[in-house]
């Protein structure tokens, strides 16, 4: 279907009301990792690793999502797609918002992720057919999208926590984003995911290219990279800092608030900066303050640290997305999906890997052992720029 400008625009907007939807569900929780140890405690206070298994199921059923609806994405309508994706987040929250029980904790926010996770997958390559010519900043505005309904979402549940509303609550009042955003994609005019008159490019022929398969580790380790922080950055602020359960949320909330600083600042930047001399330096400097977060002197510089890990490793996701679009153009959706079910692979496991080794030790330590992520995304782009410049992408 084509579009006018001005239903370009609407459509582009849409996109980005469907991106703060599915952070607003996502974001919420780690705020209350905490409080869900308390409430669903049976005998004892919950471990780290289980409280590790909260967001590692949530991100488990993202990728499930994205594998078995990116397909669908190129052979069916981009609306039915985010309708189903915008619904099933909806019931997710709500699920949250009655669980009775740990175990009924984790099929709500593994239904939850599920529906987030459709809304990712179809995003992106929406976003791309929208503005084809410039994909890099496309993608970085998109994605701080995310990091603002990120950051509405933790005022809102540490405003929650302070005047001591239940979190119950504050699930039930967040299921109004993706109700308003349902509502808006129903008449909505999209564009196709891929030029009609060429033919999509198999995933088959895309595993048999080098260049793609380091964009699939290189996207895992910036997911890792982001997520490994910040799932645990509450916690960390809480138990290992010794700030209250509102400071910890806060800390996010400005984790959240570098990461759209640092995503519209590459966007603004890419006529400028190569995209991935871009990356590099900001895997450097992540890896240094990824540091300083774990052996800081005082709670403060460690504080700040985390919020600027947030500005400089914000455009490692939709750089790479972007990066990988210009390469492979007629990938369609299920090559965003594949895309995307690696990066939230490494969303998933990270976080849980934090909780392990921290189950052994301590929680600046799990934090520390994440620098392997910026440092080994670091080595896989020095391969690729080295590709690039030797004309050897394919």
């Amino acid at each position: 279907m084509k579009t006018s400008t001005h239903q370009q625009r609407r459509a582009l907007y849409a996109c980005y009301g469907a991106m703060m939807c599915l952070a607003m569900a996502l974001n919420f929780l780690p705020v209350y990792l905490t409080t869900f140890s308390h409430t669903f405690g049976v005998s004892a206070e919950l471990t780290t690793e289980q409280l590790g298994r909260i967001p590692a199921i949530m991100f488990l059923s993202f990728i499930i999502a994205i594998l078995a609806t990116g397909p669908l994405a190129d052979r069916c309508h981009a609306r039915v797609i985010i309708l189903l994706g915008l619904a099933t987040t909806t019931l997710g929250l709500g699920a949250v918002a009655a669980a009775p029980s740990y175990t009924m904790l984790l099929f709500a926010v593994a239904l939850m992720g599920f529906g987030a996770g459709v809304l990712d997958m179809i995003l992106s390559p929406l976003v791309a057919a929208l503005q084809p010519e410039r994909r890099s900043a496309a993608m970085n505005w998109l994605h701080s999208f995310f990091c603002i309904g990120a950051v509405s979402a933790l005022l809102i549940a540490s405003v929650a926590l302070a005047w001591d509303i239940s979190w119950r609550m504050v699930a039930v009042g967040l299921m109004l984003a993706p109700i308003a955003s349902f509502l808006i994609f129903l008449r909505l005019p999209l564009p196709t995911l891929i030029q009609e008159d060429r033919q999509r490019e198999s995933m088959p022929s895309l595993f048999r290219q080098p260049y793609f398969i380091a964009c699939l580790i290189a996207i895992f380790l910036g997911g890792a990279t982001e997520m490994g922080l910040s799932q645990w950055l509450p916690t960390y602020a809480e138990h290992g800092l010794g700030y209250s359960k509102e400071i910890g949320g806060l800390a996010l909330a400005g984790f959240s608030i570098g990461m759209a600083i640092g995503r519209i600042g590459a966007a603004m930047l890419h006529e400028q900066v190569p995209a991935i001399p871009l990356m590099m330096g900001c895997c450097a400097v992540t890896i240094v303050l990824f540091i300083v977060i774990s052996i800081a002197p005082t709670p403060a510089i460690a504080i700040t640290a985390a919020i600027a890990a947030g500005v400089s490793g914000s455009c490692l996701w939709p750089t790479m997305l972007a990066i990988t679009a210009d390469a492979y153009p007629q990938g369609g959706a299920t090559m965003f999906a594949v895309l995307t079910a690696f990066g939230n692979a490494g969303c998933s496991l990270v976080p849980w890997l934090v909780g392990i080794i921290s189950a052994h030790s301590d929680l600046s330590i799990g934090l520390l052992a994440v620098t392997l992520c910026p440092l080994g995304m670091m080595i896989v782009l020095m391969w690729m720029a080295r590709r690039n410049s030797m004309g050897l992408i394919r």
